[in-house]
This record gives structure tokens, C-alpha cells and sequence, in this order.
């Protein structure tokens, strides 16, 4: 039953597509005026279902999920009509007389599938541009964040018809194979964990379907001598921290300069207090642990190591304490897998070369934090470090400006989304050269004789 669901949908959306329905200024901005009313108008009851998935505090659900989206609509409203227009480009002189043009074509039918950490955002934020691009879409949020995957499926097919935008609810494993082995997509958009990424792109490469893969890794955070030590305290424990550590772009580990490690350490353990009290398990402002599969993983990377803060943990309430580590090994399973939790590991340097082969243990990570006021130091971590994304003396925020692409490198992904680079992604550069027909340079064609000595003037 469901593979025949699969196919309803994809035929109706490849037909729906082929009608040209899509393609129009009016029609995209329509349905994105559309999509923002009706998100607004389900505004509650997507808080409520983040909530009861990861019991996000309303604050950061609303700064995470919920904003970046509205955001992002007004954003591409703005803009979509410029984005649209074809660009004329120059002509070389030896074909004239002609003109030359990029047209941004839709791509067809898209397959957008959601990871559970940002289950709302990560799902409708390359919905925006899938729409912006012109395209249909089906839709797959991760069934391990099922009430929001609910209440996806509740705005989407209760608002706009299955052949255009279709949701599919499920086990990814029962649904994706033969959704995207046997139906030929135009792009796939997946974002989630490196391992489930490369069986995406295998699937795919079948198909010649072209990709873009929104990955993690481990993403370093550098704090240098000259750092202000109260200001990186508290963008790293807020960075780390929000989501309980389950965000992608996190601080994964710091690599913090040893003359300054003891005072960044109390800083931080006065601003961790300070945000979630003594007792973050009471915390309002602090969220859980998606599953138990997560959690038990967690917990067992707390063996190894000293641990300087935190540490405690409740099975029934899914819950970590914001943790601080050190003494870990780069061999051990902390520094080998990205955390993706609320677990901090601090390892110190000597100089700037050391904290290289630490970083290159894991490379091309997805985003990458230097804090310091020196800015040869901050030319050396952007010119020696392959990475997706980032910020100096600050952490996670390069996310919210939708000027700046968003995406990973290597083993952190490939392909860039957010803003202008979003409609990109869900559009395809068509070239068209146009020749006047009022003139013809006759040394194209045969005979050619002495020809070839003005082809030499033409393309020196």
C-alpha cells in the first residue's frame, strides 16, 4: 500500500509540474504568502509539539524554529521577483552579432527529508525554497519527532493539494528506498547524520538525481590568549547548550589556550549557573534528550575522561546536565563521533599549529569558532581549516543571516542553502545564446581557405 501511495503522489506532482502551474512570480509567491499565514495560524501548536518531542523551552523554539522561518519567507518575498529575472551576461566579440542570457529553470518534482533536532525548521526552511524555486515537493519529517511530524502533515495536507506539496509520514527506512529508487526526482535535500547521508546519495546516484546533503561533524571551537573570557563563556555555554547540544552547527569540543583554561572554566560554570540554576533538571529553560537511543549513547561517551561540571543524568526524564569534560583522548569515542549532546570536552594548546591536528582528526568539520582579538589568529584558522561555516567570537548565529550560505564541506555536506543560495540549489542555470539573423561572419563555413588566419585574430 505504501509504495502505491508513492507513486500516486509522484505522478500526480510530475503531472502537476509538467502543467507549468508552478513556474509562474504569481503562483510562488502565493503559495508562500500562503504558507506563512497558515504557520502562524498553527503557531501554538507547533510550539506544543516541539515541546512534547524535546521539551524545547517556548523562547528557543520560537528563536530557532518558528522565527528563522518567518523570516526567511518575508526574506525571499522580498527578493524572488529579482532572483527570477534572466542575467544577461556578455558575448564574445567572434559571434556576433548575439546575446547572451541565464534563465533559472524549476527543477520538478523535490524530496525534502527532515532530521528530528530542528524537526520544524529543517523541514520548512528548504520547503521556502523549493517553493521560491518553482518546483512540487514531497515532504519526509523524521519519525522520531512525531508530533511535530503531525503537525507537518496536519498544515500541509489540510491546506495545499497532495500533487503540488505531499507529506509522508513514517519509518525512512521503509519509505525512502523505493521512493527514490524507483521514482526519478529531480533534487533530493537531505539533512541529518554523515552514515544515513552516503546511502541517500548512493540511492540517488541510481537515478542521477542530484543531491544536497546538510551533514554534521565534529565542529572545534578555539579560544585563544587574548580571548575576553566573559564574553566566549557565555556565546559558547548558550551555543552548546541550547537544544540540549542537539543542534548540528554546536561547539563539539574546545581547544582552549592552556595559560587561560582555569579562568574560562569558572566563567563558564558561572554563566551555566546562571542560565539553568543549580538544578537544571528544573530548569524550564532547558529542553531533553530526543530518545533513549540517544540518551544511552550519550551517556556511555561519560566513562572516559574527568568530568568538571554536570555529569548527572536521569533515565526516566531523558535528561543530561550541561557537562564539562577533560582528560579525553582523541582515540576515545568523544572525540571520534560528533556528540551531538549536551557534553562539552576542553582540550588545551600550546601554539596555534597544535590545534590543527586535533581538528584534522576529524576534517572538514561544518562549522568551525575562533575567539580571539588577534586577527593574524584569525587568518590562520580561516585560511588553514576546510569548513562549512562560522563565526569569530561568537558561535551558531552565521545561521540566521540569510545573506550568508549555509552548508558543510567534505563529510559536513555539500551544497549551500538559506536566502538567494536556497533558491539556487532548487533552480537550474539554463544558458541561451541568441544570434541576430540581419548579419552572418561567412568564415565559419567551408570552404575554408584563408579563414583560418582571421579565427586567429578573432581568439587572440
Amino acid at each position: 500500500m505504501q509504495s502505491e501511495t508513492i507513486a500516486r503522489i509522484f505522478a500526480g506532482q510530475q503531472q502537476f509540474f509538467k502543467s507549468g502551474a508552478t513556474k509562474s512570480n504569481a503562483f510562488r509567491k502565493q503559495q508562500l504568502k500562503k504558507l506563512l499565514k497558515i504557520i502562524k495560524a498553527n503557531e501554538q501548536l507547533v510550539l506544543d509539539a516541539l515541546h512534547k518531542d524535546l521539551r524545547k523551552p517556548v523562547f528557543e523554539a520560537y528563536a530557532t524554529e518558528l522565527g528563522p522561518v518567518y523570516k526567511e519567507i518575508k526574506y525571499i518575498l522580498k527578493y524572488l521577483r529579482q532572483w527570477m529575472q534572466p542575467v544577461r551576461v556578455s558575448t564574445p566579440f567572434v559571434f556576433f552579432p548575439s546575446s547572451s542570457k541565464i534563465y533559472k529553470d524549476a527543477l520538478g518534482v523535490t524530496l525534502i527529508i527532515g532530521p528530528w533536532n530542528y524537526p520544524f525548521n529543517l523541514i520548512i526552511m528548504p520547503l521556502i525554497a523549493a517553493i521560491a524555486g518553482g518546483n512540487t515537493c514531497i515532504i519526509k519529517p523524521s519519525e522520531f519527532s512525531t508530533h511535530t511530524s503531525t503537525i507537518i502533515k496536519k498544515i500541509i495536507t489540510q491546506n495545499f493539494d497532495e500533487n503540488y506539496l505531499a507529506v509522508l509520514e513514517g519509518n525512512g527506512q521503509e519509505i525512502l528506498p523505493p521512493l527514490i529508487e524507483n521514482c526519478p526526482l529531480n533534487h533530493i535535500f537531505y539533512t541529518g547524520s554523515t552514515h544515513v547521508g552516503k546511502k541517500i546519495m548512493e540511492m540517488a546516484a541510481k537515478q542521477l538525481c542530484p543531491v544536497t546533503l546538510e551533514l554534521g561533524g565534529k565542529s572545534p571551537c578555539i579560544i585563544d590568549k587574548d580571548a575576553n573570557l566573559k564574553h566566549a563563556a557565555k556565546k559558547i555555554a548558550w551555543s552548546k547548550f541550547v537544544n540540549a547540544g542537539q543542534t548540528c552547527v554546536a561547539p563539539d569540543y574546545i581547544l582552549v589556550h592552556e595559560t587561560i583554561k582555569e579562568n574560562f572554566i569558572e566563567e563558564i560554570k558561572k554563566v551555566l549557573l546562571k542560565m539553568y540554576g543549580e538544578a537544571p533538571q528544573s530548569s524550564p529553560d532547558y529542553s531533553r534528550i530526543i530518545n533513549e537511543q540517544r540518551f544511552d549513547k550519550l551517556i556511555g561517551y561519560l566513562q572516559k575522561g574527568n568530568i568538571l561540571l554536570g555529569g548527572q543524568f536521569d533515565v526516566s526524564d531523558k535528561f543530561i546536565a550541561p557537562t564539562i569534560i577533560e582528560n579525553i583522548s582523541l582515540q576515545d569515542a568523544l572525540m571520534q563521533e560528533e556528540i551531538f549532546g549536551p557534553i562539552l570536552p576542553i582540550i588545551t594548546f600550546k601554539k596555534l599549529e597544535e590545534t590543527l591536528r586535533v581538528i584534522e582528526s576529524s576534517p572538514s568539520p561544518l562549522a568551525l569558532y575562533v575567539y580571539t582579538n588577534d586577527k593574524k589568529t584569525e587568518k590562520f584558522f580561516i585560511d588553514n581549516v576546510k569548513f562549512g561555516g562560522g563565526c569569530i567570537n561568537n558561535s551558531l548565529i552565521h545561521l540566521g543571516n540569510p545573506d550568508l550560505p549555509f552548508g558543510g564541506v567534505g563529510y559536513s555536506g555539500m551544497g549551500q542553502y538559506h536566502g538567494k543560495y536556497g533558491f539556487d540549489i532548487f533552480t537550474r542555470a539554463k544558458s541561451v545564446l541568441k544570434s541576430a539573423t540581419w548579419f552572418d561572419v561567412s568564415l565559419w563555413y567551408a570552404p575554408y581557405k584563408n579563414n583560418i588566419k582571421w579565427l586567429k585574430r578573432f581568439f587572440k
